[in-house]
């Protein structure tokens, strides 16, 4: 699958996804699942290399809030694209936990939620094998108004009615 960080292709994605029960490597980026990080918190604290949590769709990230500043990279599983909590997984981690790391959608996610997944704060994403630049570039250029709130400083259509 493509791998698109600010909507630019990238070649080389320098994660290691590390599963719950094997060793972590010391020369890596590695990416641990939440249940891994709650676990083994203290000992994944003392790397000397970036870390990275990735939340399933059934994980709460209340659990990681305080630890946001910790990770280098926040991976949010949509397991089928019909399956919304990854968006609002994306704002609460963004906008109101105030991450400032990368925020990666992977799984199930198409073309078309694109527009959506850069308004709730995702920078990046691996799904859909159609996700090119051209897409990304095309998807967030769609849609003019907005209706929905969020951090990206983007005025709704409410807004905007009220104050002329």
């Amino acid at each position: 699958m493509p791998l698109l960080k600010n909507g630019k292709e990238v070649t080389e994605d320098k994660w290691v996804r590390v599963e719950d029960d094997a060793d972590l490597p010391e020369d890596c980026h590695a990416l641990v699942s939440m249940g891994r990080w709650l676990k083994d918190r203290e000992t994944l604290l003392t790397r000397n290399k970036p870390i990275g949590v990735a939340l399933e769709s059934s994980d709460n990230p209340d659990e990681i809030m305080d630890d946001l500043d910790r990770f280098s990279l926040i991976a949010v599983d949509f397991p089928q694209f019909k399956d919304g909590r990854g968006f609002s997984y994306g704002r609460l981690i963004r906008h109101r936990g105030g991450y400032q790391g990368e925020l990666r959608a992977t799984g199930g996610v198409l073309v078309d939620q694109l527009h959506y997944l850069a308004r709730c704060g995702y920078d990046a994403v691996d799904g859909d094998a159609r996700i090119t630049e051209s897409a990304w570039a095309e998807a967030n250029s769609r849609f003019r108004e907005v209706y929905q709130p969020t951090g990206d400083g983007r005025k709704t259509v409410m807004q905007k009615r009220h104050a002329g």
